[in-house]
């Protein structure tokens, strides 16, 4: 596994803001290889540029900076050494099985015979021989991806890449499919040389990769690589895949763990953002937030590996990582070797009455988000008390794209409100401070 397919050396992709406003960054000096022989797993929470990254790599869209190489040959355009997996199936419903699963041949200018030999043997591999004349429509979900993988079979590539291939699908289906990609590549009989697959489900990385590549992010970047040094197939039972799963729970759940290490490392000081609009909130709702505090303070310690957490919930690891990164800013929770603990002020904010949970969460919020003083302070500068919701969108519009300063504005609001301490007119988008607020210093 030492030959390299591909290779991305210093890559970085930029994105203009809108209206000139600069550039938000969404891949800071990436390197990395995918090599002969091996199934990389590409592994990061949203907003780590997975995707990005998987699209450069295939030749969809160009890096701002650095080089990509495949086979030996710098990606210019589509890299014919690859063909893609993606979670939302990407079939037209136009087409039959057949015609979608010949769809990529045809447009390297295969000949008919070939094409429909090729086909069908790849339909024949993901098991849906018998549905070649079916349409989309008629499909189950499981089904319609098995369709997506055979077209990727179907040109023979020489690294395939996944991207979140089995999100879209229930968790039986998914794991089932998961099993039969794995059954393929483990028997020798996969038709291709290497799979890069992107996720952010870490017992799917853990069963089906050599390698883990750890992304992070604010922008994207590599922290680090762990390899899964098990004998496939990887058996969930074996206590060393118990301790890999662990081990990457508490990466993901400590942005400055070393990958590498087997303990949290002191975080290294960061500069002080120019704004605090600079800083992303997590996108969660208040009812998470407590919900789970609530969970916690029933257990008479207080406390939950992560990995079983995320397992009895039965939510996706992104999703419980939003929640958990909400709660450490609030200082609700803490997380130290992949297990999570209630602070005192989260057992308080837990166990109160929803009028002294108000007061703790405004408490904190003012205390350790700055944005939150910082929106306060503009509104009080008002004589009306009062300014245009996207006066604010504007503000994040200097950091993050349109979208995602929306999506803050959001989440912000849904914690000001909670903490009563602005109000928010949806008829005239207009955001005004509660009366107890208008005078109050912060």
């Amino acid at each position: 596994m030492n030959e390299a397919l591909i290779e991305c050396s210093h890559v970085f992709k930029r994105f203009p803001l809108p209206g000139g406003k600069g550039e938000f960054t969404a891949l800071r000096d990436v390197s990395l290889k995918v090599c002969k022989g091996e199934v990389l797993a590409l592994l990061g929470r949203s907003g780590s540029g997975k995707s990005t990254l998987l699209r450069i790599m295939a030749g969809l869209i160009p890096a701002s900076e650095g080089t990509v190489v495949s086979c030996g040959v710098p990606v210019q355009g589509p890299n014919p050494d690859v063909a893609m997996v993606f979670q939302s199936f990407a079939l037209l419903p136009w087409l039959t099985v057949m015609e979608n699963v010949e769809l990529g041949l045809e447009a390297r200018g295969v000949n008919r015979s070939s094409r429909a030999r090729r086909s069908l043997k790849a339909i024949d591999r993901v098991g849906l021989d018998g549905f070649e004349s079916a349409y989309p429509k008629e499909l189950s979900g499981g089904m319609k991806q098995r369709v997506g993988c055979a077209r990727a079979f179907a040109v023979e590539p020489r690294v395939l890449f996944m991207d979140e291939p089995f999100s879209a699908l229930d968790v039986l289906t998914a794991e089932n499919l998961r099993g039969e990609i794995d059954e393929l590549w483990n028997s020798g009989s996969f038709p291709s040389e290497s799979i890069l697959i992107v996720t952010h489900n870490i017992e799917e990385a853990v069963i089906l990769a050599d390698r883990v590549i750890v992304l992070g992010s604010n922008p994207g970047h590599i922290r680090g690589e762990v390899a899964i040094d098990l004998p496939r197939p990887h058996n969930r039972n074996d206590e060393h895949f118990q301790q890999l799963v662990e081990h990457l729970y508490n990466v993901m759940t400590n942005p400055s763990l070393e990958v590498s290490a087997a303990a949290p490392a002191p975080a290294p000081a960061a500069a002080t953002p120019s704004s605090p609009f600079a800083n992303p909130l997590p996108h969660v709702g208040i009812g998470g937030i407590s919900g789970l505090l609530e969970l916690l303070a029933e257990n008479p310690e207080g406390s939950e590996d992560v990995s079983e957490l995320a397992d009895r919930l039965g939510i996706s690891i992104d999703d419980l990582l939003a929640i958990l990164e909400a709660e450490v800013l609030l200082d609700f929770t803490k997380i130290v070797d992949g297990e999570v603990s209630l602070t005192p002020l989260g057992r308080e904010f837990a166990t109160a009455t929803i009028l002294r949970s108000k007061d703790l969460f405004r408490e904190q919020i003012l205390a350790r988000i700055p944005l939150f003083d910082s929106i306060v302070k503009l509104l009080q500068s008002k004589r009306n008390k009062a300014l245009r919701a996207d006066f604010f969108v504007d503000l994040w519009d200097e950091y993050f794209p349109r979208e995602e300063a929306q999506r803050q504005l959001a989440t912000a609001v849904d914690w000001g409100r909670y903490a009563e301490l602005f109000e928010y007119d949806s008829a005239n988008n207009i955001i005004e401070l509660t009366e107890s607020h208008e005078d109050v210093p912060v």
